[in-house]
């Protein structure tokens, strides 16, 4: 019996791979610039310009309808979650969550820049 591997099934398909591809190009450049030291705000502050020269838009820490206000919405399509903490946190990861079933996003990127290497980390919205 032949197997087959479908990689356009919907369960395997990597979610926004283009946008991803980018924003972690422009996360990395920021960690390499920065190092790891920094404060969330120096984070952002220093990705908002990059996101800018790339020509990806996006909206900056908006209040979504729950009140909610994550650090980016990129293109609609991505949450991009910056921390500069010593753990990534079970807390984060709900945080990101509740970001992703707000505003309807299918794809979130936490992000710690306080890591010694870089690490982004991909969640996807969990359907209720």
């Amino acid at each position: 019996m032949q197997m087959h591997t479908n990689y356009t099934n919907e369960n395997t398909k990597i979610i926004h791979k283009e946008l991803s591809y980018k924003i972690n190009g422009i996360l990395f450049k920021v960690h390499n610039e920065l190092g790891r030291f920094c404060r969330e705000k120096q984070y952002s502050d220093a990705i908002e310009p990059l996101l800018k020269n790339a020509e990806i838009s996006y909206v900056r820490e908006n209040k979504t309808s729950l009140n909610n206000i994550p650090d980016f919405v990129i293109d609609n399509k991505v949450v991009l979650e910056v921390k500069a903490t010593p753990f990534v946190l079970r807390e984060h990861f709900t945080q990101a969550q509740r970001y992703l079933q707000d505003s309807k996003i299918k794809l979130g990127v936490l992000v710690n820049f306080r890591s010694k290497y870089l690490k982004p980390i991909r969640i996807i919205r969990i359907d209720s």
